[in-house]
């Protein structure tokens, strides 16, 4: 039999990258990139490689499962998909009946597939959706409303015609998303500079023209000091500050005391390498790239980082112009018509968010579409404002993305009902009363979705092979819900279907998709005209003094504040991302184990000879009772205050037989670690936290 081509999307990180699938006999036997996607090329990154592990992998959730004992304890038993839809559908109504529609929280891990499920929530009444970000981007998110009114979705990163790209909190060449990658690649090919900004050197560090090696905590003062040489050295673009900065000069005023001298003293980077590196963004710009972060939740003014970043960018004038942070371009903004929502089926719940995103004192500036769902916990436990007792977490893993598992459990106490819909083991979905298998990526269809850019496109996952076992699409699962519910309006049966109420009176049919798998919406990129662009905020222009923060009782621009040493003995613990793992839910993916079973810890070399250890050897990392055992990588490029670990290891569950024991897990290093968030922007402040490290 001839192998058939089927173009999808992949399903091993949250990037999401176009993929075409080989199929032979029913079976997926080859995947590479979609060449048609822009930016992809034919490639496609280690994790999404090992899409095919995934699927043939025996050791994930094959079928529905009751709990059975204790949460926790891993007794099962298999159960029919009607058996769990009516355990589940009898327990939200129980829930919504003692304690209203409102007291049923879910949490997913966003992305572009959301609508239907998100559409079953406002069908049953609760406003409580979240999503993972506090977690990650969530200081990124509300950074960028405060400056532009819109989030950072609203610009685009043009990384292929940027001639300085400045990373910060965010490593490029590890977490990778292939388009970026390529874009960036091709960039450098054209003359482009790298800048990182880091606490190790990471591989992205390692490609870098300059690398700055800064002191744990300290990049909201090295971004004050690069706004002061900018405007002390006349270095910005002043055409546009004068024509969209609302407040400028509260901008000079403020960082008049933060010289490169200043932060020479905090962040360790020579004063003249700041001023050379401020002269070389100013000969790019506007084609500079500074990137507002990723990963986010990090410290306690991470939200000013990237508050920072965006005033930087605005500065050089790179907001709207190629190669910088152009404006995004929806369908509508190309003369086309938008996918139809099921979301705009139902009404939008008139209830207030339990977390207190958008109505409670000092939360009134956070973004309230997917809230704080670390808020939303503390609900749980005390059951203020009022009570949550049914949780569904789809695709998403609280118990190892946030800090202290057993606190978090503590949290969950109070719940009713605790479903995980997911596709892999996790430390939840063992702690859940009902697991809800998700089919991998390459057996199963998902809503359709639009991907917005310089030019914007509809995108289409298919299905590549059938089932192996006994698992469902996310759109089957919350649509035989919606049946059991009595929600005719979400009750669909086949795939088809869901697609046409999508593409309806947007000029696009299924067929469409058969050549590359997706549609695009315009003939070429487009770039906004920014002579009469209007940002969102209550100006209409970038603003530096931000009245939605003010009204929360935040300043728009705190005083620096100097970040706490490490105790004697202890070293503050970092973590981040590889090339090979998605966070913790590919450790025990048969090929990535095999490339990667274990993290390490990076150590600087001066510590680690103190410490008597040496490269190689297995170390003892702990705090506040917890320990873990991880093997040490000795290093000098890796500031002396901290150590590194890759998030995600240190699994236990005993159905992981490749993942179990091997290596540490950051989160449990971080006791109590929920209750540290950002204040202004949102996200937990994971690496706030000091661990004892020893020889083993």
């Amino acid at each position: 039999m001839a192998k058939e081509k089927v173009y999808s999307i992949c399903g091993m990180c949250s990037v999401r990258c176009p993929i075409e699938a080989e199929v032979e006999n029913g079976r997926c036997v080859y995947i590479q990139g979609n060449p048609h996607a822009a930016g992809i090329a034919g490639a496609l990154c280690p994790r999404g490689a090992a899409g095919v592990a995934l699927t043939e992998d025996d050791e994930r959730p094959q079928h529905p499962m009751i709990r059975e004992g204790e949460r926790g304890e891993g007794k099962w038993r298999k159960v029919s998909w009607d058996e769990a839809l009516d355990y589940v559908a009898a327990k939200l109504n129980k829930v919504r009946a003692e304690y209203g529609d409102r007291a049923v929280l879910f949490s997913d891990r966003g992305g572009p597939f959301r609508d239907f499920h998100r559409a079953f929530l406002r069908a049953i009444g609760t406003p409580n959706y979240n999503n993972h970000d506090a977690a990650c981007a969530r200081n990124v998110q509300n950074a960028a409303l405060s400056v532009f009114g819109f989030g950072r979705k609203g610009v685009a990163y043009d990384l292929k015609n940027t001639k300085h790209l400045v990373v910060q909190t965010r490593n490029i060449f590890e977490a990778v998303n292939v388009a970026e990658v390529n874009n960036t690649l091709d960039a450098v090919a054209n003359g482009a500079k790298i800048s990182c900004i880091d606490i190790r050197a990471s591989v992205t560090a390692a490609k870098a023209d300059n690398f700055y090696m800064i002191r744990p905590g300290t990049d909201y003062a090295f971004n004050l000091a690069v706004i002061h040489e900018l405007i002390n050295a006349k270095l910005y673009d002043r055409a546009f500050v004068e024509k969209h900065f609302n407040d400028f000069q509260v901008l000079v005023d403020f960082v008049q005391p933060y010289t490169p001298e200043w932060a020479e003293e905090e962040t360790g980077i020579p004063a003249e390498r700041l001023r050379d590196f401020c002269r070389q963004l100013a000969e790019a710009a506007p084609a500079v790239l500074w990137h507002p972060g990723w990963m986010t939740a990090r410290y306690s003014d991470s939200f000013y980082m990237s508050r920072t970043a965006y005033l930087i960018n605005a500065l050089l004038g790179s907001i709207g112009a190629k190669g910088g942070l152009p404006i995004m371009n929806k369908p509508g903004d190309v003369g086309r018509k938008g996918l139809n929502s099921f979301m705009n089926l139902f009404p939008k719940p008139e209830e207030k968010r339990v977390d207190g995103v958008g109505w409670m004192d000092g939360r009134t500036h956070f973004d309230a579409g997917p809230g704080l769902v670390n808020l939303s916990y503390d609900a749980i436990e005390t059951g203020e404002p009022y009570p949550i007792k049914a949780y569904i977490a789809h695709r998403h893993d609280p118990l190892m993305a946030f800090p202290d598992r057993d606190d978090v459990k503590r949290k969950w106490a109070n719940l009713d009902l605790l479903v995980a819909v997911t596709f892999t083991w996790s430390d939840t979905a063992w702690f859940a009363d009902v697991v809800l298998p998700i089919s991998p990526y390459l057996e199963r269809d998902s809503i359709l979705a639009t991907k917005n850019g310089l030019k914007p496109s509809f995108i289409r996952r298919a299905r590549v092979m059938e089932p192996r076992f006994d698992t469902k699409a996310i759109w089957e699962i919350y649509a035989m819900l919606a049946k059991k519910m009595g929600i005719e309006k979400l009750a669909y049966d086949k795939v088809e279907d869901v697609w046409n109420f999508q593409l309806d009176g947007t000029g696009v049919s299924i067929e469409d998709f058969q050549a590359t798998g997706l549609v695009s919406l315009a003939d070429e990129a487009l770039y906004r005209d920014m002579d009469g662009f209007t940002f969102k905020t209550e100006s209409g222009k970038i603003e530096v003094h931000s009245p939605r923060l003010e009204k929360s009782g935040l300043p728009s621009l705190p005083p620096y504040q100097s970040p706490e040493r490490p105790p004697k003995g202890r070293y503050r613990i970092t973590f981040g991302r590889c090339a090979l793992h998605t966070q913790g839910h590919t450790v025990n993916n048969p090929l990535l184990f095999e490339r990667m079973p274990e993290n390490t810890l990076w150590i600087n070399a001066d510590e680690a000879q103190k410490l008597g250890i040496e490269d190689g050897e297995y170390v003892e990392v702990g705090n506040n009772g917890h320990k873990g055992r991880i093997k040490a990588f000795v290093t000098p490029f890796i500031h002396p205050e901290c150590v590194f670990m890759i998030h995600g290891f240190g699994h236990d569950l005993p159905c992981e037989s490749r993942a179990k024991g091997k290596g540490a897990a950051d989160n449990l290093l971080m006791p109590k670690g929920i209750a540290k968030y950002d204040k202004a922007g949102g996200a937990v402040s994971m690496q706030e936290h000091f661990i004892e490290v020893r020889k083993a």
